[in-house]
């Protein structure tokens, strides 16, 4: 399909759906709760969650895509995710491999390139050959940006960020929130606009983009993640456009003091 065709199929999804094109988050993140709990209401194993939540992942991925959202961070496997069972830690890694292969080529197709962020000191080689097929080969897509966080958290980002700026011996009164975003994994991704936390029984970060969440404005919904879709994303940006975006300053909107 040709870009203008795109464009068109575009332009009448806001227009259906009430939404304005200037105010389209350029970068939404997402921590994606509630396989298990989906999982546990039909009665099925925790193994059958995750592959429904990479169902999930799939619509939103093309939801992305046809909104015309540039940046998109997934909250895949925090440090703290090692702490659960070997059997469901062992899955996910296999099946996170698997997932890689066999949605490079997709992901190609539609135009979006993929980045695995995080410590990857813990990840197998072999998963580590799967991350560097699928970046190089999706390398020179600009429809969308897909950032994986894998073994990923925001404390360890920041303390990171700070042994880095220490090995290059920094000059402290130099040192400026720009030079320190560059020494943090999403430093070739925009500002956070919206961080959506799907799962309904937590309202907290849990340890997810602890510098990057600063302004962003925060959904957390009831929905399951394997229940999210484009229908679920669409509500979402209709409310993210309603808010008054003040960033510390003075409200842009005549009626907000």
């Amino acid at each position: 399909m040709d870009e203008k065709k795109k464009q068109a199929i575009r332009t009448e999804l806001y227009k259906k759906n009430n939404l304005n094109a200037d105010l389209i988050p350029k970068h939404i993140a997402i921590i994606m709760d509630g396989n298990g709990r989906w999982a546990k209401k039909r009665l099925l194993p925790r193994t059958f969650g995750h592959k429904a939540g990479a169902e999930a992942v799939r619509k939103t991925i093309k939801a992305c895509v046809e909104l015309n959202i540039k940046y998109l961070t997934l909250y895949v496997f925090s440090t703290e995710n090692w702490k659960r069972p070997k059997e469901e830690v062992g899955f996910l890694m296999g099946f996170l491999r698997e997932l890689i292969k066999k949605e490079v080529n997709g992901l190609e197709k539609e135009g979006a390139r993929l980045r695995i962020l995080g410590d990857n000191s813990m990840l197998s080689p072999e998963l580590l050959t799967d991350i560097q097929f699928a970046e190089n080969k999706t390398a020179h897509c600009d429809t969308l940006n897909i950032n994986l966080m894998i073994n990923y958290g925001g404390r360890f980002e920041i303390l990171n960020a700070c042994k880095n700026l220490l090995k290059e011996k920094i000059d402290p009164g130099k040192l400026t929130e720009e030079i320190f975003e560059q020494h943090l994994y999403t430093k070739d991704s925009p500002e956070l606009d919206l961080l959506i936390r799907t799962g309904g029984d937590n309202i907290r970060l849990s340890n997810f983009l602890l510098w990057q969440v600063a302004y962003s404005e925060m959904f957390f919904l009831e929905t399951l993640w394997p229940d999210f879709d484009k229908k679920t994303l669409i509500k979402i940006l209709q409310k993210f456009q309603l808010r008054d975006r003040k960033f510390g300053g003075l409200s842009t909107q005549p009626h907000v003091s």
